[in-house]
């Protein structure tokens, strides 16, 4: 299983969210610091869970790490995160 499914189905059990997009920019970061020639290093995500709803900006990333925390501690360096409680006015 690739970074972007591992990191699907982390996000999934930790927030059952609404919608989740992982998009793997590995690719963009070459010869940056923490990139790998073989990538997974540098990761976008974008989350709407209710687990979001009134938490701060700072507290929903810190969410989303701790979720994430493995995938830190197998080589991914960095990560962009859009997370956010779903509109109400939506439903």
């Amino acid at each position: 299983m690739n970074g972007k499914d591992r990191m699907t189905r982390l996000l999934e059990a930790a927030f059952s969210p609404l919608t989740v997009n992982v998009v793997d920019e590995s690719d963009r970061h070459k010869g940056h610091a923490g990139a790998r020639p073989e990538g997974e290093t540098h990761f976008r995500v974008r989350i709407v869970a209710e687990a979001f709803r009134g938490q701060s900006r700072l507290a929903a990333h810190r969410m989303v790490h701790a979720a994430l925390k493995s995938e830190f501690e197998r080589g991914m360096h960095a990560l962009v995160i859009d997370a956010k409680a779903p509109d109400l006015q939506a439903r």
